[in-house]
């Protein structure tokens, strides 16, 4: 697919990353555009969804219990609250997920790429696609992808690789047991540099901490209505990072917070 002169201007004109408005923070310094050229509708990918504002509010405030916090620079990577909102369906085929910021704002979109129409009838059959491979794109509010994540197929315990658009790792989020509480490792060449625990055996909320093991964000889901529970697929969470974090360990905790539903509750969802 080749691309008009106007649409490759505007991902020349992208730029590097500028400052964070969040105090103390760099925002990490991404690639323009991907490497996936299996991305449906790439280039020129849709913006990020727009979001009932004040139906975001209450789900922060009043469903996960975080109050306003200040600060924030309007992307992904500098706001200290995160809402990721999975685009209810009756029959989940494709992940999708609108992310916002405290107020309603989009701040971008998690798309699931790279699945056939095969792929799409075994999930929709059968059980057997949570054991697959799973790839996702975390896309800015422009809908220029800015992590890529690689769930490799799993018989048992999921992994999670993180990755820049470029293909650069940036690290992994490994499940460590598979009974219990679940938790995970967040390594970076091999080394821990962090972990995401639940804080109950059904895997709702979860705690991340760094390596010195003291909290540094929490993701909360929040309940999205009896109808959507029972009828749809739509999960709902709520991150809130507690103060500006350094690459690499930012970058994880945002694809953390993407990649729980994905690990743990898109299992044994179809009609098998």
């Amino acid at each position: 697919m080749r691309r008009s002169q106007a649409q490759s201007a505007a991902l020349d004109d992208l730029g590097p990353r500028k400052r964070s408005g969040y105090p103390g923070r760099i925002e990490p310094s991404l690639p323009a555009m991907s490497q996936n050229t299996n991305i449906p509708g790439f280039p020129g990918q849709p913006a990020a969804p727009v979001g009932d504002s004040a139906k975001v509010q209450r789900q922060v405030q009043r469903q996960a219990g975080v109050g306003p916090v200040a600060g924030g620079g309007g992307t992904l990577f500098s706001e200290p609250v995160l809402v990721v909102n999975q685009k209810a369906k009756l029959i989940e085929l494709t992940n999708e997920y609108a992310v916002f910021d405290q107020q309603g704002a989009a701040l971008g979109s998690v798309v699931q790429v790279g699945q056939s129409a095969l792929r799409k009838a075994i999930r929709l059959l059968t059980s057997l696609d949570q054991y697959l491979t799973h790839k996702l794109e975390i896309r800015d509010a422009q809908g220029v992808p800015v992590l890529l994540l690689t769930r490799p197929a799993k018989f048992i315990k999921s992994r999670v690789v993180v990755q820049r658009p470029n293909g650069q790792e940036v690290g992994q989020i490994v499940q460590q047991n598979a009974i219990g509480k679940i938790n995970f490792a967040m390594e970076v060449g091999g080394q821990k540099i962090g972990a995401v625990k639940a804080e109950n055996w059904r895997a709702w909320n979860f705690s991340i901490v760094d390596e010195t093991d003291t909290e540094v964000a929490r993701i909360t889901k929040t309940w999205e209505g009896l109808a959507k529970t029972m009828f749809t697929t739509a999960d709902n969470y709520v991150l809130q990072i507690h103060r500006p974090l350094a690459d690499p360990l930012l970058s994880l905790v945002v694809a953390t917070a993407l990649t729980v539903d994905t690990a743990l509750k898109q299992d044994a969802r179809g009609l098998g």
